[in-house]
């Protein structure tokens, strides 16, 4: 439906900073166009003014002011000749999305266990009889039981945990179940762990 004399948003310039609204960006397109540099950096002020009553929250952060002037910059389209009062050459990495993270590329062999236990179980495979690699082993068997509890619907048994271990290094790890004591877990040990984590 086509009204005339309606103006709608769609059919306006995109705005570089929507958050000030349309009105400070007409405020900041007369600004360009005030004929001497006096009242461009006087208009400019006001225009700063104007922006932190549209997002008081800026305030919270450091250096806001420096902020609105880059906005201002920006929204400028860098035409707005004044003695800028900070220096807004970094105006333009507001805008710079950052370069992506890598995703981790190596496939994990039991997703449930997670990367982390992956890599707990490569370093006790090439690690020397120790009270160290002791340890590390208990809390690794431990956590896998505990990864078994959340994410193997609430059954795990201590042979799958046994069996699993040795299975991913390859046999260097054979947990002895008659000596080898897990702590004592259930499913409802770990619900309250995850809700306790939440708090």
């Amino acid at each position: 439906m086509d009204i005339q004399g309606l103006d709608y948003n769609t059919g306006r310039e995109k705005l570089l900073m929507p958050e000030y609204g349309r009105e400070i960006q007409k405020m900041v397109d007369f600004a360009i166009s005030l004929p001497s540099k006096e009242e461009r950096l006087k208009c400019a002020k006001t225009i700063v003014r104007m922006m932190l009553t549209k997002v008081p929250q800026i305030r919270e952060n450091a250096g806001y002011e420096q902020t609105l002037w880059d906005h201002l910059y920006l929204m400028s389209d860098k035409q707005l000749d004044i003695d800028w009062p900070f220096d807004v050459t970094g105006a333009e990495t507001i805008h710079s999305k950052p370069s992506p993270i890598p995703l981790p590329q190596k496939r994990i062999r039991l997703r449930h266990y997670g990367k982390l236990v992956g890599e707990l179980l490569e370093k006790l495979k090439t690690m020397p009889e120790s009270a160290e690699r002791t340890e590390l082993i208990r809390q690794t068997a431990n956590q896998m039981k505990r990864d078994l509890l959340t994410w193997g619907h609430g059954s795990a048994d201590d042979e799958k945990v046994a069996d699993d271990m040795a299975r991913l290094t390859d046999g260097a790890i054979q947990l002895d179940l008659g000596r080898f004591k897990f702590e004592k877990m259930t499913a409802l040990t770990v619900d309250e762990g995850k809700k306790k984590k939440r708090k």
